[in-house]
């Protein structure tokens, strides 16, 4: 094979398509056949700084998770903070990017046998700073695979926009996997998305269905991405909430909505709807009347004796400033990043391209040879 290892990039027909599911579980099952795997982001929007440097969440993530030792500077040698496209278009070098992508690939991928490469949103995302996908796709000589979110109509012309851009570099897109169908749904959009893509000349790499763990925050997340003050519950930070419930309604009809793994939003003041939700979880978070999180907004705190009885329920409580409607809007927006030590959603998206995406498949696109 030489001393070029494969490789594939992993592109998005938009953001937040699950791009990142797909490249953890595409790592997952690759290097069962190839087990000299890297991984670089070139271009990463959302980091943590580790040891003064910018890397990105989903480098870490892969790190993490698989213990590739490239080296997290490599995995992700460039990181755009907030106020970066402004800096660029008026102070920017482009070169000096690519050569870092460049130099960072090349330490990344020695004595590796496979590359997963990822992108960063829609094949277009970083044209402004002139690193689109398939700016680096075709820098680093790799195919693209993209991910689109399920349907059909609106995922095929979404792919076919990005193969546009791909093709107009000489980037070859080796195939597609469309993420996130439905269940009650799958069986129609598996057969009929396959046979619109074939009339297109679209490969199908896989189908996969909507696992709704894999897009549900933590009350973490919510904190943190809310910027939002810790009132009580740091133990059950952990918890998942899938829906949320914005309080703007007597208690007697709210506490209706007060089932499972529910986050309540209302003003801090609202102290009746407050005590109904202290109520209706009493018999504990597992039971089907309860409120896993509050968020209280509007810089508002109850009456410290109500406050102190939320501090000894199982609730997580968390204070904003932002209005009701403010963060309700920022939770409906937020992206779902997967976390190392979220070892549930981890597992579930191995399980899950395992099954449902054809691997044989991409290797004989690529010309591998496997065992």
């Amino acid at each position: 094979m030489g001393n070029k290892p494969l490789k594939i990039y992993v592109a998005a027909a938009k953001q937040n398509d699950g791009k990142t599911t797909a490249a953890l579980g595409l790592m997952n099952v690759i290097r069962e056949s190839y087990p000299k795997i890297g991984y670089i982001k070139p271009v990463g929007q959302h980091f943590n700084v580790i040891n003064s440097k910018k890397i990105d969440k989903d480098a870490s993530l892969m790190e993490d998770v698989f213990h590739i030792g490239s080296g997290l500077q490599d995995m992700s040698p460039v990181a755009v903070p907030r106020g970066f496209t402004e800096q660029y278009i008026l102070h920017g070098d482009k070169d000096d990017f690519k050569g870092q992508i460049l130099s960072s690939f090349s330490r990344a991928s020695k004595n590796k046998d496979f590359m997963i490469i990822e992108g960063t949103g829609h094949a277009g995302v970083g044209s402004v700073f002139n690193l689109s996908n398939a700016v680096v796709a075709e820098l680093l000589d790799s195919p693209v695979i993209i991910v689109a979110s399920g349907g059909i109509g609106r995922p095929i012309d979404e792919i076919m926009l990005n193969k546009a851009l791909f093709d107009s570099y000489g980037v070859e897109v080796l195939g597609v996997i469309i993420n996130k169908v439905k269940p009650e749904k799958f069986e129609k959009i598996n057969k009929v998305v396959r046979l619109g893509l074939d009339r297109l000349g679209i490969s199908v790499l896989g189908v996969t269905p909507f696992f709704p763990v894999l897009t549900s925050p933590n009350l973490q997340q919510v904190l943190e991405d809310l910027r939002g003050t810790l009132i009580s519950g740091e133990e059950f930070l952990d918890h998942t909430i899938s829906k949320f419930f914005v309080g703007a309604m007597p208690p007697s009809t709210a506490i209706n909505y007060f089932k499972g793994d529910l986050l309540l939003i209302t003003p801090g003041n609202r102290e009746d709807l407050l005590l109904t939700a202290l109520i209706s979880g009493s018999a504990g978070p597992d039971e089907d009347y309860s409120v896993r999180g509050i968020l209280l907004t509007g810089g508002l705190l109850p009456h410290p004796r109500v406050r102190h009885l939320l501090e000894q329920s199982h609730i997580v409580v968390i204070a904003v400033e932002d209005d009701t409607f403010t963060a309700a809007q920022r939770i409906n927006n937020m992206i779902i990043k997967i976390k190392p030590h979220e070892v549930e959603k981890i597992e579930v998206v191995k399980a899950m391209v395992k099954e449902y995406v054809d691997v044989r498949m991409l290797f004989e696109k690529l010309g591998a040879v496997t065992s």
